[in-house]
């Protein structure tokens, strides 16, 4: 974005994984970035505010004290999520709610907190992080499906109605990636080794996507080189969702 006039931007989530490639990749292009998480402390070289997105108070005060801090808002990254495990049957009515809230509700919370700002801006941009598990049927995803379907929507929709108040908004749909969530997850598995050679193996360009990567896909979203971009995704997947290789011999 070199050349672009001063730009500012508050990343959800942004203390670890996508979120924290994703500050880091804007900050390399020039842009001011505050990082808004429930951590208690952020990375160094950026302004932190602390909020749990489930929060709407917490949200509001966070939110206007980033941008306080900022001097204005350009950019909203919408990456602050939480997984979830099994078919339908295996997650009770408290964890539909709580992630649902965290990962669709959240989102919610923290643009209209945002939204005076970003409309303000003459290059307002909102991205958020989606899922290739928005588009694809994947085992064991049922809840977390369900959310990334309506972060891909929500996204849809918020486009439609902020296009004519000069705000872009779009989605990057990662496919499985290399953070610590999927690490966790690896850790937690009978044979670690096998689970990521599956998770690897799924993705037709055979490894993890990387976390910088998607921040890359961000980057590009926010950017005014996307400036006749709106109301879509970008898959960062490996060729996931569309692309069929033959099987090796």
């Amino acid at each position: 974005m070199a050349g672009e006039a001063r730009r500012r931007a508050l990343v959800t989530g942004g203390a670890s994984g996508i979120g924290l490639a994703t500050a880091r990749a804007l900050a390399e292009s020039g842009v001011e970035v505050a990082i808004l998480d429930r951590a208690p402390s952020g990375p160094d070289g950026f302004v932190f505010v602390f909020a749990d997105v489930t929060d709407d108070v917490q949200v509001r005060e966070a939110v206007a004290s980033a941008i306080e801090q900022l001097g204005g808002l350009d950019i909203l990254v919408n990456c602050a999520g939480i997984g979830a495990q099994g078919g339908v049957e295996a997650n009770s009515d408290e964890e539909w709610h709580f992630v649902l809230d965290v990962n669709v509700v959240g989102i919610a919370r923290v643009t209209r907190a945002a939204l005076a700002a970003l409309t303000a801006s003459p290059s307002g941009a909102i991205v958020n992080v989606s899922s290739i598990a928005a588009t694809v049927g994947l085992p064991d995803r049922v809840l977390y499906s369900a959310t990334k379907g309506a972060v891909l929507s929500m996204t849809l929709a918020m486009a439609a109605d902020l296009l004519p108040l000069g705000v872009r908004v779009n989605a990057v749909n990662p496919g499985t990636t290399d953070t610590p969530w999927i690490g966790r997850l690896l850790e937690s598995a009978s044979d670690p080794k096998h689970e990521r050679d599956a998770l690897e193996a799924r993705q037709p360009h055979g490894r993890l996507v990387s976390a910088e990567e998607v921040a890359a896909a961000v980057v590009y979203l926010a950017s005014s080189a996307s400036g006749s971009t709106t109301g879509t995704y970008l898959a960062v997947d490996g060729g996931m969702q569309r692309v069929r290789t033959r099987p090796k011999s």
